[in-house]
């Protein structure tokens, strides 16, 4: 094991990252329009699809994160797999090419399902972006760039509060039980506050607040800058401070989701690509969802039910190891539990149509 192989496929990978979204500022919508329907379904597309290329290259060249590609030590590897807690079992009778492949399969799993944790909950993040737009007024053709910069920041804070909390929960394991109480609380929570209608005052709103105090903030939006300067005076803008909540509001919903994954597999590396894959799908799941974010009734019920999941997990893992449950028992539960929300969803939606165009054909047959 390499911790200098980690290093260089840690920067490659961000290379890798930061070049698409400059690709995407700069040449492919350097402009600032309304998202199309169609524009946004191409990139969830483009997203989901490298997310899951990402999956398969795990499969297939994973052992490389962490510089294992040539390890001949079958004890070493059981080490690095014993660090991170993978429940993968290597006997002593298997190959190292056998063993490799086990493990590198598992690590695509615990990727994939952690992605598939974190891009749900980030569909009730989109449901609160929408609200500080709107509370905002931001015009339409705005948005693209205030996510863009949000997302980028939020990879910065990801990156930190994520390999913080892996230092913790290696020095301190008892921490996975204080995030699973958490997540339990939290998913009892929104399930009992799933019908609160949720507003964001944008004049009391505690980071505007904060922000107005100390710096100068010019009274009306200037375009798409963030800054302008007037009579050699430096000012933000109301922009800018969409960007602030915007970016205040991800660091509230990583307390959610970071400990979320880490209930999934303790592997940092792991933690973070899943997040970082389902960050960059959010810009465009936003566009794509925010003219239909009322079709999904029951999606805060499974995003609630799927937090206490996950608290429970972490809760009791000790148990469930011993009665083998494994990663992919936990992706089954978690597909189930979102699959059963928005079958549900759909269903109340078509027999809300269904009544609504009988009672219109009743009455103007009355007519």
């Amino acid at each position: 094991m390499h911790p200098s192989a980690e290093s260089i496929f840690f920067i490659l990978f961000l290379v890798f990252i930061l070049g698409i979204l400059f690709l995407d500022l700069k040449v492919i919508g350097r402009h600032s329009h309304v998202i199309s329907f169609r524009e946004a379904l191409t990139w969830t597309i483009v997203w989901v699809s490298l997310a899951i290329l990402f999956y398969l290259f795990l499969i297939f060249y994973g052992d490389l994160i962490h510089g294992l590609r040539n390890i001949t030590d079958l004890e070493a590897l059981k080490a690095h797999i014993a660090k991170y807690k993978h429940p993968v079992k290597i006997t002593d009778d298997m190959t190292i090419a056998l063993a490799l492949a086990k493990y590198r399969s598992n690590m695509g799993l615990e990727y994939i399902t952690g992605y598939l944790i974190e891009y749900s909950l980030s569909v009730d993040n989109v449901f609160v972006m929408l609200m500080v737009f709107l509370s905002f007024g931001v015009n339409k053709k705005y948005y693209k760039k205030v996510l863009f910069w949000g997302i980028l920041g939020a990879i910065i804070m990801r990156f930190v509060f994520i390999f913080v909390s892996a230092a913790l929960i290696a020095r301190f394991a008892w921490i996975l039980y204080i995030f699973g109480g958490f997540l339990v609380v939290t998913g009892i929570f929104m399930f009992l506050n799933r019908n609160k209608e949720e507003k964001i005052d944008p004049h009391h709103h505690p980071v505007v607040r904060f922000t107005s105090r100390y710096f100068l903030v010019y009274p009306r939006q200037v375009g798409d800058r963030f800054f302008i300067r007037k009579g050699g005076v430096f000012y933000l803008t109301p922009l800018f401070l969409v960007l602030l909540v915007i970016e205040f509001t991800d660091v509230i919903f990583a307390v959610d989701s970071v400990p979320a994954i880490f209930a999934v597999t303790k592997d940092p590396f792991i933690v973070f690509f899943s997040n970082i894959f389902a960050i960059l799908g959010l810009r465009s799941l936003f566009f794509l969802l925010m003219n239909f974010m009322t079709r999904f009734r029951y999606l805060k019920h499974g995003l609630a039910f799927l937090l206490v999941f996950i608290g429970l997990k972490m809760l009791l893992h000790h148990p469930l190891e011993e009665i083998g449950f494994e990663t992919i028992h936990s992706l089954i539960i978690i597909v189930l539990i979102l699959g059963i929300s928005v079958a549900f969803s759909l269903l109340k939606r078509k027999n809300e149509t269904d009544t609504t165009t009988g009672d219109d054909d009743a009455n103007e047959k009355q007519t």
